[in-house]
């Protein structure tokens, strides 16, 4: 895919939806943090729900921190693999108040110390949460990026720098935000809904998927 082209992409998302932001509930980088540490393998909404009973609860390290493990599992069992995200909940409440002042880090190195964390999770804070340009790659932005031609990559990583290559400097900000949701809602896995697809003559994926009732 040419540059053009790419920009194309992007300029039709960005007049779609001009302020893309996360479908994850928060208002600390922390609730962030811990909402995203509970959305793998999970849906947003389910993590939205859990946390609309959490937070008003606990909502800071040393709040989750004394509710316990099994304090934590009460507000999250609907939520798969609960046993190890609340065991990796606590786990990391106590990392933050033992070496960050119940902070939150700004820093990728550390986010990626604590339990549960990878780069993925890291790339949504740092982005979500402190503005850095960064591209978190999940299972939705992995199949856009493959399917549409906008930045191949046999795994994760490489697509992440693919896309890091590739997107315009002025897009990099939101450009997480715009292929996740268009994953999510447009361009899904079983099949993607190309009669309504926005970027559809942009895209390279061939053949198109007509409309259901054809």
């Amino acid at each position: 895919m040419n540059a053009n082209k790419r920009r194309a992409i992007y300029e039709t998302l960005q007049s779609l939806n001009p302020h893309p932001t996360t479908e994850l509930e928060y208002t600390t980088p922390f609730e962030l943090l811990i909402a995203v540490l509970l959305s793998a393998q999970a849906t947003d909404v389910s993590v939205n729900k859990a946390m609309r009973k959490m937070f008003p609860v606990a909502n800071t390290p040393q709040k989750i921190f004394d509710l316990g493990e099994e304090g934590v599992v009460g507000y999250i069992k609907t939520i798969g693999l609960y046993r190890t995200k609340a065991k990796n909940v606590i786990a990391t409440c106590r990392i933050l108040l033992d070496q960050y002042g119940g902070e939150v880090p700004e820093d990728r190195e550390a986010l990626e110390s604590l339990p549960g964390v990878g780069r993925k999770t890291a790339n949504v804070i740092l982005n979500t949460a402190f503005g850095h340009p960064t591209i978190a790659v999940d299972t939705h932005i992995f199949r856009v990026a493959n399917r549409t031609g906008l930045a191949p990559g046999k795994d994760v990583r490489a697509v992440e720098v693919a896309l890091e290559k590739f997107t315009p400097a002025e897009f990099k900000q939101d450009a997480h935000h715009w292929l996740i949701l268009h994953g999510r809602y447009v361009c899904k896995a079983r099949r993607p809904e190309c009669w309504h697809c926005a970027i559809e003559p942009l895209c390279e994926f061939r053949p198109k998927t007509p409309p259901p009732d054809l």
